[in-house]
Order: C-alpha cells, then structure tokens, then sequence
C-alpha cells in the first residue's frame, strides 16, 4: 500500500511536513546517542562500523540505513538484527496514523517509522544513514550529537547542486551549531572550510585534525 500511495523513486525535498508527522508522533530519544552519517561514498560502511564498535562495548545500538538489498527489514537493524515484520508493520502504522493530511514521500514515511520504533525501545545509540543531501533528508528532523560526513562526490546533481561545494554543503547541513562535525573527504572544495565553519559545528577534517593508521 504504501509503494503504491508513494512510490519509493519519488523525491520531495524538505523538513516541514516530516517535522509536523514527526512532531505528532513525539518519539522519546532524549536518553539515545544520536549519530548522522551523509556523504558521496562510505555511508553504509561507516552505519555498520560503528553499529559494530558500540555494541561490542556493550551499547544497545538501532541503525537504520537504506536502501536494503533484500529484504526491507535490512533497514532498521536492532543489536545487529533486522526489526520484525511485526515491528516494523506496527511503526508504519503510528505514522500513517499520525500523518493526518501531510503527505509524506516513501522514505519520509520509512524513516519515521525507525524513528519511532526506536522511541519506543530503551536505546543507546541511533545511527542514522541519510538518504539524499543532507539537509532537507527526513533523517535531519532528528538533532545528531555527532555529525558524519564521508566524502563529496558529484552525485545528485539535479537536486543537490551542480559543484562538489555546493553538493558538500547540503550535506554538511546534517550539522549543529557546537556539535562535532567529522570530515572523511580528503580533498575538500576550494572555499568548502569557511562553509563547514559557518555551521558552528566542532570541525574534525582527515589529514588536518585527525589521520588513520594502517596496522
């Protein structure tokens, strides 16, 4: 029902109807660790490395990510595994029930199926996995504490812009003002440093202010 309503190709950018459902809907993820991940390249790897390294110390962990390869339920991940049809069945239909009149897009509506399953379980941390952009993803009506971004392709460009920087500033768009903001793209846009500072976030860019080691 909902592929047919909305089918999953359609895209609609922005946070106003997402955050009026959302708004509704008043998921409870103030004791979760919020986590955002956007970029080019390396978003899935990175949701599964860290979906990994806290729960190996013992954090109870919900990823979503998208899209799956297949079965849908590969999207919202809860200690490593696939949510339940029941679970997911009963997330989509809070949303459909609180969305009203608001139309939501297919991802809109996934997403803030995760988000509310995950507001209903006693979670560490949220990992979420954008999917497009980065600042007017449906994931972004969530505050991260820390903010991702892997890499800067030309990717999207009939809806993110037609330049490396101005693709890499919608993304970076998954910032907060005094958040951490880590960059993984090495090679950054003439200019694109001013734009990650006038987020306010706390920079941390590879090969300025950290670099990974090979064993």
């Amino acid at each position: 029902m909902l592929e047919r309503r909305s089918p999953e190709a359609r895209i609609d950018l922005g946070l106003d109807r997402v955050r009026r459902v959302y708004d509704s809907l008043a998921p409870a993820l103030d004791r979760a660790a919020v986590i955002t991940v956007a970029g080019t390249n390396g978003k899935g790897s990175t949701v599964a490395y860290l979906e990994a390294i806290y729960r190996a110390a013992g954090q109870r962990v919900l990823a979503y990510t998208s899209p799956h390869l297949l079965r849908f339920s590969e999207r919202i991940r809860i200690d490593g595994q696939s949510a339940s049809d029941a679970e997911i069945v009963h997330a989509l239909g809070r949303v459909e029930a609180a969305r009203g009149n608001e139309s939501l897009t297919y991802f809109e509506h996934v997403t803030l199926a995760a988000l509310a399953l995950a507001g209903e379980m006693s979670i560490d941390v949220l990992v979420l996995e954008v999917g497009l952009g980065g600042r007017l993803d449906a994931v972004n009506v969530v505050d991260p504490d820390v903010a991702i971004l892997t890499s800067i392709g030309l990717d999207h460009q009939e809806w993110l812009g037609r330049t490396r920087r101005a693709i890499g500033r919608e993304k970076a768009g998954i910032a907060r003002a005094g958040k951490p903001l880590i960059v993984g793209e090495r090679r950054l846009p003439r200019g694109f440093v001013d734009d990650l500072r006038a987020t306010g976030a706390s920079l941390q860019i590879a090969g300025r202010d950290y670099r990974i080691r090979r064993r």
